[in-house]
């Protein structure tokens, strides 16, 4: 059901975010404690506002309320990714080379599931993520189909 929700939010939301010159970020339909929430991460070069956030969330709720594609009662929520903002598509790897990130492997590489480092490059399909261990630099070749969990991530220096 929930992947249902998100693929038709999804289709319904492009249309208004290409008007708007927003790009979507990510759709998530999940249950909080008794509550269906429904949220949609949009995005820009400098970031979005409450404004921008408020005209998507009005065209988009007379979409779903003419296309009624959930049963029941639901929150929905149009925000900014934030800061940690997560790294769905090959291009958000290419677009955030650079970066400072965290990702998540579906399976281990040398030994560990989690890495946090800076992106290098994303070339052939592959993510070049600087790393620290202890005192050295080690950079490590990550394929794109490994990846589970990718998002910037804050350092602070």
């Amino acid at each position: 059901m929930s992947q249902n929700v998100t693929t038709v939010t999804q289709e319904l939301v492009e249309p208004i975010l290409e008007q708007m010159n927003l790009e979507l970020v990510d759709v998530e339909y999940k249950k909080e404690g008794k509550n269906w929430f429904l949220r949609v991460f949009i995005d820009k070069p400098g970031g979005v506002d409450i404004e921008e956030c408020g005209q998507v969330s009005e065209h988009l709720s007379e979409k779903l309320d003419e296309t009624d594609p959930i049963e029941g009662a639901y929150f929905l929520e149009v925000s900014s990714p934030g800061a940690e903002r997560p790294l769905k598509t090959q291009a958000d790897f290419n677009r955030y080379v650079g970066e400072h990130i965290y990702v998540k492997l579906y399976e281990p590489m040398e030994g560990e599931k989690e890495f946090e480092g800076t992106l290098v490059s994303f070339e052939d399909e592959t993510a070049a993520i600087e790393i620290r261990i202890k005192a050295r630099k080690k950079q490590l070749q990550v394929p794109f189909n490994k990846i589970a969990k990718a998002n910037l991530a804050v350092t602070f220096n």
